[in-house]
């Protein structure tokens, strides 16, 4: 894989010292040094018998494995009554160190200082880049045609953000032209070992690895990163993801082909658990009692714009966005779409409404449209609707109970459709509603037939909401 690997014996402190030297005077490479140890060198019992390489010594405080500590220190040349000395010649080590980096720490920020002095926009630049605040855009002026799929949309938003945000850094794991990462690839070029004057990272088929290295990206500072996959794959790449959630670094996890409207790539492709478990990382509070992750299931292009104003604008959690690969009817709108589709920003917002609505219909992404489908139909046999979308669940319970009565009021017949597993809306919908979901892997087909033979039409909408209100 082109890294320098120096193999040594770990228990020894003179060859971890020769190697992280030579590790050091690697210019070109990364360097893996493998360390070959024995575990629990040098533990003895109270009788002097050998400790080493038990597994006793792995998981647990010498102690308690039954090693003597007094008699471990003693066979490893210590003092066993005063274990934990400082040599003076240590000491007097470290506090020439110290002023020797008080030295260099100084010269370093007079050395910034003047460059700042020199290059006054550039230093502002800087400076706003590692404040690590959201850019200033008109997300309203994007221009999105209409009744796309909502990867199509993400991609007319990436074009956009790779002309605007200059510390932005695109990556995908060998899908830009599917995941449509290409809309920001088209903007600039990728990064190449000795050029770095693109903004694209061309990750190859290695999901967990795209992860961590966007992570170790946002963990330097200075850049804003999103990485792209296949929504299924997410599997790969959870470690990465909790990772991200935990550190609290605003990633962007774009993800396409958001369902089992993959059909013709079959099961294996087709996410139906998956919204439900990264879904789970908006229950899960980091430790600064915010919801651990944003995740965004826009549903249409207007929306998409919307979701990814919210990523941009989230400094300080992971952001999903899950988007579809087949295209989707625009909602319909009253006024500006734009200004409607808004209201997404606090987590679900009611689309359209009767008065005095006989059933509240809830979705996300794809099917909210599917909604739209299934209330024509309802309407046309006296039945009075109101659709919600929720593209975030956990943003919505964020909101004002007040709020989240108007939008979907205690004791209302609710029903829920979703593409995923049933509990990705039980939450919202409750006792006294139904979900229609998936609760099996997809199957080989064309979506059209496979939306047709799972019941996910506007005529199996109708014939669900009657048989709930019956």
């Amino acid at each position: 894989w082109g890294w320098k690997v120096i193999s040594i014996n770990g228990n020894d402190v003179n060859e971890i010292r020769k190697a992280l030297d030579e590790a050091k005077a690697e210019t070109q490479r990364p360097t893996l040094i493998i360390g070959d140890t024995i575990m629990g060198k040098g533990a003895m019992g109270a009788d002097k018998s050998n400790y080493e390489n038990k597994v006793s010594t792995h998981g647990q405080p010498l102690s308690a494995a039954g090693a003597s500590i007094e008699e471990t220190i003693k066979n490893l040349g210590g003092d066993p009554q005063n274990p934990f000395s400082v040599f003076p010649e240590v000491a007097e080590l470290y506090a020439k160190r110290a002023k020797e980096l008080e030295a260099i720490v100084a010269e370093r920020y007079a050395a910034k200082d003047a460059w700042a002095k020199a290059n006054p926009e550039l230093a502002e630049k800087m400076k706003f880049w590692f404040s690590g605040k959201a850019p200033k855009l008109d997300w309203e002026a994007i221009e999105q045609k209409a009744n796309q799929a909502t990867r199509a949309a993400s991609a007319t938003v990436l074009g956009v953000l790779a002309t605007k945000v200059e510390n932005m850094i695109c990556s995908s794991a060998d899908l830009s032209n599917s995941d449509k990462t290409d809309g920001f690839l088209k903007k600039t070029h990728s990064f190449v070992k000795g050029d770095f004057s693109g903004a694209f990272f061309q990750a190859g088929v290695s999901e967990l690895t795209m992860a961590c290295v966007c992570i170790g990206m946002s963990l330097h500072g200075g850049v804003i990163v999103a990485c792209g996959t296949f929504f299924v794959f997410s599997d790969y790449m959870k470690p990465a993801i909790r990772m991200a959630a935990l550190m609290e670094q605003p990633v962007k996890f774009i993800w396409s082909h958001d369902a089992f409207r993959v059909g013709e790539d079959g099961p294996t492709h087709e996410p139906v658990e998956q919204e439900a478990q990264i879904r789970l990382m908006e229950k899960l509070k980091n430790h600064k009692g915010h919801n651990s992750m944003l995740v965004l299931r826009p549903a249409d292009v207007i929306e998409t714009t919307i979701a990814w104003k919210m990523a941009m604008e989230n400094t300080v959690t992971p952001t999903a966005l899950i988007l579809s690969r087949q295209n989707i009817t625009d909602l319909p709108a009253k006024g500006n779409r734009y200004d409607e589709a808004l209201q997404a920003e606090k987590g679900a917002y009611i689309v359209e409404s009767d008065e005095n609505p006989d059933v509240i219909m809830v979705a996300s992404g794809s099917e909210v449209a599917t909604l739209v489908e299934g209330a024509a139909l309802l309407r046309a046999d006296g039945v009075k609707v109101r659709i919600v979308s929720v593209p975030s669940e956990g943003l919505f319970r964020n909101q004002s109970k007040e709020y989240q009565e108007s939008v979907i009021p205690t004791g209302s017949k609710i029903f829920g459709l979703t593409a995923g597993l049933p509990v990705n809306l039980e939450g919202l919908v409750g006792a006294n509603g139904k979900v229609w979901g998936l609760e099996s892997f997809g199957f080989s087909a064309p979506y059209k037939v496979l939306d047709e033979k799972l019941g996910f039409t506007g005529q199996n909408v109708y014939n669900q909401v009657k048989e709930l209100l019956a």
